[in-house]
């Protein structure tokens, strides 16, 4: 008997998720070190000293439970944004939202809307719990809001929209999620993902949660884990209308989110000081990525993210490779259907320095 005829439909034609390669395995199958990583969008600076603090205060209390509904730290998102807490749902990272949201609002008899190249995580909480999946064509590496609109059918039960958008860095205006929202059936969830938000320009910013007020079928999601540096303990939120974080919170598993996260979500909610220090590195050094790019002929998408997707026009599993072996570890993304791809996370100055000296070693590059 094979055990994957018992799983449901839609987790049989599933794949693992395939995470950005650690730096540890990398040690033990090559046997080198100085290794640096830019394949995870995670932090360059590391973990926020005001949350290292926020973790010593708290050790002599593991013996307890969390904050089953995380009070205090709804209370700082509440009051950093101007939101309700009674709007506010907490997950174990934006992705236990994610799947939250899917478990919430679809079954296996409704639809569920993402875009190609979208991030990964949509399909699988879709498929997992069997409802159809619905991929839209991407149009320039991005999301075709028109696309999305022509697919709604009376099944249509999700939206997904990432903006910016994982891999791929695109980013859709204020303006254009705003006539894009008014156009949806007020029963269609439109989920807003914007876990790299904070590394787009402050003057051209989505104002998502005032977009709230006027679509009540809105959820926004954000992560801890990119901009404050809080990937490893697995900490996110989302924003919703009332009713709609009174359901997700009837489905949520008590104590998703543990104490650490908790105190430590709640120290760096108000060190702007950080995130505006991680936010500056990325900006300048995402303009010697593409300064590098253009002056080597390399073509790349234009992002706003933390991360840079460059297409080398061949198959890209060999330069991730031949990368590896000069120690740098980026993110292949073939798993994406962009094999010709490599997806680079923007690290520190002199991180980035190395990738721009291994790649050249690697492409021959003057």
């Amino acid at each position: 008997m094979s055990f994957l005829q018992q799983a449901n439909i839609g987790v049989q034609s599933l794949s693992p998720y395939q995470a950005g390669k650690p730096i540890e395995e990398l040690e033990r199958e090559l046997g080198i070190s100085n290794i640096i990583k830019l394949a995870s969008n995670e932090n360059p600076f590391g973990f926020p000293e005001s949350a290292k603090q926020a973790i010593i205060n708290q050790l002599d209390e593991l013996t307890r439970y969390p904050d089953a509904n995380g009070f205090e730290l709804k209370m700082a998102v509440s009051k950093k944004f101007g939101v309700n807490p009674n709007q506010i749902t907490l997950g174990n990272g934006s992705n236990d939202l994610l799947e939250l949201f899917a478990h919430t609002f679809a079954s296996e008899h409704d639809e569920v809307i993402y875009s190609q190249y979208a991030f990964i995580v949509y399909p699988l909480v879709s498929k997992a719990i069997n409802a159809i999946a619905k991929e839209i064509p991407a149009k320039n590496w991005g999301h075709d809001l028109d696309g999305f609109l022509a697919a709604i059918t009376a099944k249509t039960k999700l939206i997904f929209i990432a903006n910016p958008n994982n891999p791929t860095g695109n980013f859709l205006t204020e303006a254009e999620i705003d006539a894009f929202l008014a156009k949806v059936p007020a029963n269609v969830i439109v989920v807003l993902d914007e876990a790299y938000t904070e590394f787009t320009a402050a003057n051209e910013r989505v104002n998502s949660f005032g977009l709230l007020a006027k679509y009540p079928n809105l959820i926004v999601s954000r992560s801890l884990s990119k901009a404050y540096g809080l990937a490893g303990l697995r900490i996110g939120y989302a924003v919703s209308n009332p009713e709609i974080a009174d359901l997700l919170n009837r489905v949520r598993q008590p104590f998703n989110c543990n104490s650490l996260a908790l105190t430590s979500a709640i120290a760096v909610m108000n060190d702007d000081d950080f995130v505006a220090k991680v936010a500056e590195n990325n900006r300048n050094e995402m303009a010697k990525y593409e300064a590098f790019c253009q002056q080597h002929s390399l073509e790349y998408i234009p992002s706003k993210g933390n991360f840079i997707t460059i297409d080398f026009k061949q198959p890209a599993a060999p330069i991730y490779d031949a990368l590896l072996r000069e120690g740098v570890i980026v993110r292949p993304i073939a798993g994406y259907g962009m094999p010709n791809h490599l997806r680079i996370s923007i690290g520190l100055p002199e991180e980035n320095q190395r990738f721009f000296t291994a790649l050249k070693k690697v492409l021959k590059l003057a």
